[in-house]
């Protein structure tokens, strides 16, 4: 009896670690570099309906995905997307994409600040027991960094936002849904994930054409390390160590607080790497995948009180363009009040093309007056200020002091938020009293 469970266990683990599923199915296929023939961790999956399935592990293998869901997008920053059906196939080979970025040059001592732009995709979605927001965002960000602490400017390491443009796709449990390019609720984790100043090569990747190198954390592999001539990839899973939380600082508060992280990774690719380290001179874009239970704030509008949801993002950086500038012309850069319309979101050559149903959801939301929609909206008057009453003249001055002194401000805020926690907790009344009837 003890040797049948023992068996049993054995059986379980190789299942676990080769791909194998006990109820018959095959392997799922590894996903790998077509020229090095080496295994892509970290790649993303999308199913027919263009929702995440997954990650591929640390030794580039696919989840297991239900055959309804193909077929599959597999996507690697770096690496053009490809298709794969349902049929049985042992491994996957991605072809490299190309990345051209334009010479820098640096003319004087006092060009040292490092000015970069960078474009974004992303595919964001929070999910309630009833309700689903799909949101596809793109962006135009910069990064401003400095060469030492020495210098008189912070500049920053995470992406400011130039320009974006958001499409918004809101569905209820029996598939009745709407669109729209605004939501009250910040949901997505792009703008939390930026790029590090300078980091050293493993040791057994200096001076070596080819290499990788694993980091193992306390559970699992943490950080793997790909050189490929002059070619550096980083594929980093932030949860395996606490230690691989050093690459995502701006997230050290949300990993104490209340939220749980399912999958958290983070993968780096550096092009022109001559020395012995990386710095964001030689990154060509990076991209992330995150899982988690809970995000954001006021979040019961979208769900009952209580109820969990969860969010995804997947998001790509490409940067596109970067110079060196003078301490005065970043100074200029930060001050700098851009007008949206004068930005054009420029996409790069390498970034795949979008998704039939991408294209559908830009279509529908380009599609909608937000006009006419706010003409048949009757607004809540007790989130509205209340009604306009001539006043006389010395009210009106009156009425000036306050606004240069701050009580006017004051006083608003306060009763607007009083508006505010009758509002909410009518709404929770109203959720209450639908699920005793049910």
């Amino acid at each position: 009896m003890q040797l049948q469970l023992k068996l049993y266990v054995i059986i379980i683990l190789m299942s676990a670690f080769t791909g194998f599923r006990l109820d018959g199915q095959t392997r799922t296929p590894v996903v790998a570099d077509s020229a090095t023939r080496m295994p892509l961790p970290g790649a993303s999956l999308f199913d027919c309906q263009g929702h995440g399935a997954g990650v591929c592990n640390a030794n580039g293998r696919m989840p297991y995905i239900s055959p309804s869901c193909y077929p599959v997008t597999v996507r690697c920053l770096g690496f053009k997307e490809k298709t794969v059906t349902g049929e049985s196939m042992d491994t996957v080979f991605l072809q490299e994409s190309l990345t051209e970025l334009p010479e820098v040059i640096v003319e004087t001592k006092q060009h040292k600040i490092l000015h970069l732009l960078g474009y974004v995709r992303e595919y964001s979605t929070l999910t309630t027991y009833t309700d689903t927001v799909f949101l596809f965002r793109e962006k135009m960000v910069d990064y401003m960094l400095t060469p030492d602490k020495k210098t008189r400017f912070k500049g920053w390491l995470y992406p400011r936002v130039l320009k974006s443009k958001s499409y918004y796709r809101f569905t209820d449990t029996k598939g009745l849904d709407s669109v729209s390019n605004e939501c009250n609720h910040h949901f997505s984790w792009s703008d939390w994930i930026g790029i590090t100043s300078l980091s050293q090569l493993p040791s057994s990747l200096r001076g070596a054409e080819y290499g990788t190198d694993t980091l193992c954390g306390r559970y699992s592999p943490t950080e793997i390390w790909i050189r490929n001539r002059d070619k550096v990839t980083i594929d980093i899973n932030v949860l395996a160590d606490t230690t691989s939380r050093k690459w995502v600082p701006n997230l050290s508060a949300f990993f104490k607080d209340y939220l749980d992280f399912e999958n958290f990774r983070v993968r780096f690719n550096y092009d022109n790497v001559v020395k012995d380290a990386i710095s964001p001179m030689e990154l060509t874009g990076y991209s992330f995948s995150i899982e988690s239970e809970g995000r954001g704030r006021d979040m019961f509008r979208f769900n009952r009180p209580d109820e969990p949801f969860f969010v995804s993002t997947y998001a790509e950086v490409y940067i596109i363009d970067k110079e060196y500038i003078t301490l005065k012309e970043a100074k200029k850069w930060v001050g700098a009040r851009f007008n949206t319309d004068d930005i054009e979101i420029y996409e790069p050559m390498e970034a795949p093309e979008l998704q039939p149903y991408v294209l559908a959801l830009i279509g529908r939301v380009e599609g909608v007056d937000p006009h006419e929609i706010r003409l048949k909206l009757t607004p809540d008057h007790r989130l509205a200020e209340g009604k306009f009453v001539r006043r006389n003249l010395g009210y009106r001055a009156l009425q000036l002091l306050k606004d240069l002194t701050g009580i006017t401000a004051i006083r608003a805020h306060r009763n607007m938020n009083n508006r505010w926690k009758d509002f909410k907790k009518e709404h929770i009344q109203k959720i209450n009293n639908q699920n005793k009837e049910k």
